[in-house]
């Protein structure tokens, strides 16, 4: 009997070792991602150096920008300092994920597919994917957009999904470029429209009066969101935290008005 009982035991433990290497204990990552910036003292944020108004170097070779200024405010309210970093953007989920920076705060646009890559903020404004033409071009809507018409469009960007769900775009002949301000200066030199982001549309057609038009056709309706590595949740949590605080006090408003004259920001 004992020799029965101990063949049971000894099939058991067998089985359970068996199931042990099948199946690895799940284990609970650490979130050290507040308390990491705030021990290097120093926030890194990640960013695309030609997106303005959001993000960009202006002529003394300074970046600035509206999501510039957000983002000294909440560094500062977190008694930690803002470093900028250019990258490629590309490539910003890998500059993300090996730790190069610390955060993409640059006209981030929430999508489905990024929120599988990045954790993304809750949304603190809203924006549109555009059609930009020439001031004297001939395309006045969607509708005269052809298969022949050369559209220019930023690699990595959304404005790629935007114009891939528009069938007219879809159908036309899409190049990809590094940077809006390539594009732009490409507009009516190769280029014969592009899509992009509504308030870098208006922010050209603004500086460079009689240059360029943006017209009425909303391409895609979007929202501007801040992206962290997944399991930054903390980090993310405070970055929040501090817009908030912003808001409710004034802050954010006055940025806001600083660069668009207006606020347009949605966060409460």
């Amino acid at each position: 009997m004992k020799k029965f009982l101990v063949g049971l035991l000894t099939v058991a433990l067998a089985a359970s070792m068996l199931v042990g290497c099948g199946k690895k204990e799940e284990k609970t990552k650490t979130d050290n991602s507040l308390k990491d910036v705030q021990s290097k003292k120093e926030l890194v944020l990640g960013l695309d150096s030609s997106f303005p108004p959001m993000g960009f170097t202006d002529k003394k070779d300074n970046i600035v920008g509206f999501d510039i200024d957000l983002a000294k405010e909440v560094t500062k309210r977190m008694g930690i300092k803002l470093k900028l970093q250019p990258i490629n953007w590309n490539s910003k989920e890998q500059e993300l994920n090996t730790e190069k920076v610390d955060c993409l705060w640059n006209g981030v646009t929430y999508s489905k597919a990024r929120a599988k890559e990045m954790l993304c903020s809750e949304s603190y404004m809203d924006n549109h994917q555009v059609l930009i033409v020439p001031a004297n071009s001939k395309i006045k809507s969607l509708k005269d957009i052809t298969k022949d018409t050369e559209v220019g469009i930023q690699s990595g960007s959304t404005a790629a999904d935007a114009a891939d769900s528009v069938k007219e775009l879809k159908n036309s002949k899409i190049k990809l470029l590094p940077d809006n301000v390539q594009i732009l200066n490409d507009l009516g030199h190769g280029l014969d429209a592009a899509v992009m982001d509504e308030v870098v549309a208006k922010y050209y057609t603004k500086k460079d009066a009689g240059k360029y038009k943006v017209l009425e056709d909303s391409v895609a309706k979007e929202k501007y969101v801040i992206g962290f590595r997944k399991d930054d949740k903390a980090l993310c949590n405070e970055v929040v935290k501090q817009l908030k605080a912003m808001a409710k006090d004034g802050t954010l408003k006055k940025i806001s008005e600083k660069w668009f004259d207006e606020d347009i920001t949605t966060i409460k």
